[in-house]
């Protein structure tokens, strides 16, 4: 009875998660109906139980980590031509006995952004993720009822970014009514791009195994909980139909697909570097400021502890085991308030005792999202950018698509964990 019990711990979660946002509604009483909440969570459910528990499924997901595995050894090819041994090259010097080949992250690991990314821009100029993302976006509509711009936007943000996503619907801001663009933005806050999802598995291909099937399904699986979290606390209409005619993100030809792709890489590539250094300087110094305050426990105060204190109870909540709590909401402290790829860095990094299998499995889909809050202020400023007449309403919801995007990925992290038994 108690394994029972523990196993369906997630649904307090579930529950807590959807209560709040309930509350935090511009307009509790035309909350959806109770019909549609239930068959929200039901797809989600059933989105997590065909990806991960169907072999078959699995299997074929499973595939891209080899995709994935051959853009790293081309990209290294690339890395090591212009870089040398710090981009992945043969050394120049004989290692120290027992010592490890240096991984540098800027130069080995961050160039894959660039890679994918020109090759995300090419095969949208093919057709072929455009194609994918017309699928995933009419899939979305005849199960959840939304409108084509919102089942648009949501197939788009499976390949491409905060940034690049919200082109693919840039002719219907000025007419999408206020509860679509809210879907919109949660939407992107909820899940990740094929680029950034590429670097995160390859940060975690040591310490999750086919962490490249768990982004995607991670990403997948959060979909109809953005949507549900969306309608809860911004209701309205959402009837904004798709004109095939309309302008999106296009490119002249495929040379043009590579260059602005590569762009766009570079852009990313240089902005995850500089947010990591930011980051990591600005945590070591709240916790020079920290270290002046009484000791807690016999243990200085740190942010990451802070951020266990204050985490713990939703992850406990989402199916992770107290034990392993604090450290799970260390982590999710960090990826809400700084960076989702520091807190996966920081998780690649923990000894392998720190969480159990199935605990482990939870936080790696409840961190993969970007709702940070560097985040906002980037998706702010592209739709506000692509929209000058809606900027203050973007900016007015900003915060409340960060709350909604990190619900959303621990309601997924929740479900993972009530349908794997280990």
């Amino acid at each position: 009875m108690l394994e029972i019990l523990s196993q369906l711990q997630g649904l307090i979660g579930i529950a807590f998660i959807l209560t709040v946002a309930w509350a935090l509604s511009e307009n509790r009483k035309d909350r959806p109906s109770w019909r549609w909440i239930a068959g929200a969570i039901a797809v989600q459910f059933i989105l997590a139980v065909s990806i991960v528990r169907i072999p078959f499924i699995w299997d074929i997901i499973g595939l891209a980590n080899q995709g994935v595995q051959a853009i790293e050894q081309a990209t290294l090819v690339g890395s090591s031509y212009m870089f040398g041994y710090v981009g992945g090259a043969e050394l120049p010097f004989v290692l120290k006995e027992g010592a490890a080949p240096p991984l540098i992250i800027a130069f080995q690991i961050l160039p894959l952004v660039i890679v994918f990314s020109a090759l995300a821009a090419l095969l949208w100029h093919w057709r072929v993720l455009q194609l994918m993302v017309k699928g995933l976006s009419w899939a979305l509509q005849k199960t959840l009822g939304v409108s084509g711009v919102v089942g648009l936007s949501g197939g788009a943000n499976i390949f491409l970014g905060v940034v690049e996503s919200p082109l693919a619907v840039r002719a219907y801001f000025e007419k999408m009514s206020r509860a679509e663009l809210f879907a919109i933005m949660v939407l992107a806050m909820s899940t990740i791009s094929g680029a950034i999802l590429v670097l995160y598995a390859t940060t975690l291909e040591k310490t999750v195994p086919n962490a490249v099937g768990h982004m995607i399904s991670a990403s997948l699986i959060s979909l109809p909980a953005a949507i549900l979290l969306a309608r809860l606390m911004v209701p309205g209409l959402s009837d904004t139909k798709v004109n095939r005619e309309e302008p999106g993100l296009k490119y002249d030809n495929s040379f043009d697909a590579i260059i602005k792709g590569t762009m766009d890489g570079v852009q990313l590539f240089l902005a995850v570097i500089a947010v990591i250094i930011v980051i990591f300087a600005f945590v070591a110094l709240a916790d020079q400021i920290l270290s002046v305050l009484p000791s807690v426990a016999g243990e200085a105060l740190t942010l990451k502890r802070i951020f266990g204190w204050i985490f713990a109870p939703l992850m406990w909540m989402i199916g992770v085991p107290w034990e392993e709590s604090a450290a799970a909401g260390s982590l999710m402290g960090t990826k809400a308030i700084l960076n989702e790829y520091v807190a996966y860095l920081e998780l690649a990094a923990l000894p392998a005792d720190t969480f159990s299998a199935k605990g482990q499995l939870i936080v790696t889909y409840a961190l993969c999202g970007v709702a940070n809050l560097a985040s906002v202020g980037l998706i702010i400023s592209t739709i506000g950018t692509l929209c000058p007449d809606r900027r203050a309403e973007v900016a007015g919801l900003g915060m409340k698509s960060w709350f909604a995007g990190n619900c959303a990925t621990a309601m997924t992290g929740a479900v993972i964990g009530i349908i794997t038994w280990v």
